[in-house]
């Protein structure tokens, strides 16, 4: 749940029970979430205003996140591409656009949910920068999403000059040794968080099979490179706070020139994580 300027908005609703979905690795897997939701989930769903879904994966939309959202009748900001089908499900979708949220500006950033093949068949990940057109005192925030280290990324972070950066960080993966990383490798993280211009919150662990990458072994890492001072690994259900650091001007955002549209791969996509 993010919090500023009076909106609440909840990012990827999961909220299934502890293993009520199936294993994401092919090999030695155990069914998701490995974790039962978090203390204070109740509170942080009645306060939500908004939702924001950046991919149709089902441990970032699943079937009980969708009954809420529809249940509640909130706004649920998501791309071109999965707009459509969002709104085929009954949810009350409005497009993310340059100005979709009120007093925000806001950028769709492309991920990339792994390489080659697999990656192209992960489909679309629209990772989300959004900036307060007024209040000054409140930190601009890049969800990367669910995506690699690109060069599409790189150029996000010099241009935007996000104040918050949200990056997955469980190095998440099939189980088989041919098969590439789906997020950010422990080393993209290093180089992640060298590059941002303030803090870089990870998330994305100990809660799913397929990321093995935990908390104490990022964390190590990172203090070995020094830059500890720059990440935030927060527990499940811990609540962190942001200012921001510097003045002046924010960055404009760009809009593509043509909105992606949903492709015959969405509908690959949405078959093989069973979200159609």
């Amino acid at each position: 749940l993010v919090s500023a300027a009076g909106r609440h908005i909840l990012v990827d609703p999961c909220l299934s029970p502890a293993g009520a979905l199936a294993p994401f690795r092919l090999v030695n897997g155990a069914a998701n979430p490995t974790v039962g939701l978090p203390p204070g989930t109740e509170e942080a769903l009645k306060a939500a205003t908004d939702v924001l879904v950046t991919h149709e994966h089902p441990d970032h939309l699943d079937q009980p996140g969708v009954d809420w959202a529809k249940a509640g009748g909130l706004p649920v900001f998501a791309s071109t591409v999965d707009a459509p089908n969002l709104a085929r499900k009954g949810l009350n979708v409005k497009v993310l656009t340059p100005d979709a949220l009120e007093g925000f500006q806001v950028e769709v950033i492309p991920g990339a949910h792994g390489t080659g093949a697999i990656g192209w068949l992960m489909g679309h990940v629209a990772g989300v920068y959004v900036s307060p057109l007024a209040d000054n005192d409140v930190p601009s925030l890049y969800i990367t999403s669910d995506t690699i280290l690109t060069d599409t990324v790189r150029e996000a972070v010099a241009r935007l000059q996000p104040d918050v950066i949200i990056a997955p960080a469980g190095a998440a993966n099939f189980g088989l040794s041919w098969t590439p990383d789906l997020i950010f490798s422990v080393d993209e993280i290093v180089e992640l968080v060298r590059i941002a211009p303030g803090k870089v919150l990870l998330n994305h662990m100990e809660a799913l099979d397929h990321c093995p990458t935990t908390r104490a072994s990022l964390a190590s890492r990172l203090r070995e490179e020094g830059l500890m001072d720059k990440a935030v690994i927060p527990e499940d259900g811990e609540t962190v706070s942001f200012e921001r650091e510097t003045r002046g001007a924010r960055p404009a955002v760009s809009a593509p020139e043509a909105p992606l549209l949903p492709d015959w791969r969405k509908y690959v996509t949405s078959f093989l994580a069973g979200t159609k």
